[in-house]
């Protein structure tokens, strides 16, 4: 009986539009509305068992098509690249296509390949070589030159070697020194696009293997900076270092990733406020890749870094677009979270991505309680508000 009255009621108003057409990045198709505004047009009348189905839907579309797991593996595509990736809607097999990709797969590990890891393996002996001589130079105007001259012929070389295709806009506003660049991210080649066209101090987490011995002596020249983030006093001491390097207008912009870890470049998570506590100018940047290409995106929980750099020497390019985004300082009364949703906002807007306000720590850990009861609260606030207890 409850159930007819709710749906003679629900009759009784015009029920909206939903369109036909299929979620574009979904398996399903998503009814966008807040839960606030579901609490207030439930309760319009006291609370009655039926509302729960509000909630039981809004489970069943993120189990099925979670928002935030997606972001952490490669972009589906609109069409088959010819590599060996293709998407998940199409199946269909062409006698035509096999004797093309067949062909592609000939020219690319036959004779893109072996060029490029020659490239590669000339830009990384260069880099280390050259970054470890350099650095045994005494501190001076003649070293930062040096430094900066090593960073930008081995970081060309090694867009050579990728295939790389990058197009830079606005280049008006490129970070300057004494600021912070912070920018989304996708994948380690990140930094190599970046500095191919000028130079940066970076901050990151120390790796093993190439990327460590990378990072070992890239350090010895310019002054990076690198920290275990497990280790809680290592922050402590790299905001008192970030802090001083800002504070020195001489020193080379930083470059910081706040998101953390890679995303697959169809969206932007959760900016870490720790970026934007340091103080000084920001400058925003936001990088978006073209699939059709190459797959840019890291799975690192997946992939080491070697497979990951055979993986995208083998595909057909990287190409990509570069936005430099006008520089944005901190308000007087915005605090650090809210200047880092505005950096974000700025970014996704620009690189047509989406915004989710997730934490990219999720790509490994589990959601924190602190968040589910701040939801609960949430959800006890609005139905205390709109009537439904009391």
């Amino acid at each position: 009986q409850w159930a007819t009255i709710r749906i003679e009621k629900g009759a009784e108003k015009p029920q909206p539009q939903i369109s036909k057409t299929p979620a574009a990045n979904g398996i399903i198709e998503r009814i966008e509305t807040s839960m606030e505004e579901e609490i207030a047009r439930l309760n319009e009348v006291n609370y009655e068992f039926s509302d729960i189905f509000y909630f039981c839907r809004k489970g069943f579309e993120a189990i099925v098509d979670d928002a935030v797991t997606q972001r952490f593996s490669s972009e589906e595509l609109l069409s088959w690249n010819l590599l060996t990736r293709t998407n998940v809607n199409f199946r269909y097999i062409s006698l035509r296509l096999t004797i093309v990709w067949v062909i592609g797969v000939v020219v690319r590990y036959c004779f893109l390949l072996p060029l490029r890891i020659t490239l590669a393996a000339i830009g990384i002996s260069s880099m280390i070589v050259g970054t470890t001589l350099v650095g045994q130079l005494p501190n001076s105007s003649v070293k930062n030159y040096l430094s900066e001259l090593v960073h930008l012929t081995c970081s060309r070389i090694l867009v050579r070697a990728l295939s790389g295709t990058i197009h830079y806009h606005n280049k008006e506003n490129r970070p300057k020194k004494g600021g912070i660049c912070v920018a989304n991210h996708t994948s380690p080649i990140d930094a190599i696009i970046l500095t191919n066209d000028g130079c940066y101090a970076m901050v990151g987490q120390v790796h093993g293997g190439l990327m460590g011995v990378i990072q070992r002596a890239t350090v010895k020249a310019c002054p990076h900076v690198w920290f275990e983030r497990s280790e809680i006093k290592d922050r402590h001491l790299v905001m008192k270092r970030l802090r001083e390097h800002v504070a020195d207008k001489s020193k080379l912009p930083i470059l910081i990733f706040p998101e953390g870890t890679c995303i697959n470049n169809t969206s932007v998570m959760m900016f870490k406020k720790g970026s934007f506590e340091i103080g000084g100018t920001i400058y925003p940047v936001a990088i978006k890749y073209d699939p059709q290409f190459g797959d840019a995106f890291w799975n690192s929980s997946k992939y080491n870094i070697v497979s990951y750099l055979l993986r995208i020497m083998t595909s057909w390019a990287i190409v990509c677009n570069v936005w430099y985004l006008p520089p944005m300082v901190r308000e007087e009364d915005e605090d650090a979270v809210h200047f880092a949703n505005r950096v974000r906002s700025a970014i996704a807007r620009q690189g047509g991505l989406t915004e989710l306000p997730w934490d990219g720590g999720l790509k490994r850990a589990k959601v924190k309680d602190t968040f589910r009861e701040e939801q609960q609260k949430n959800y006890s606030r609005m139905l205390v508000r709109n009537g439904s207890i009391g």
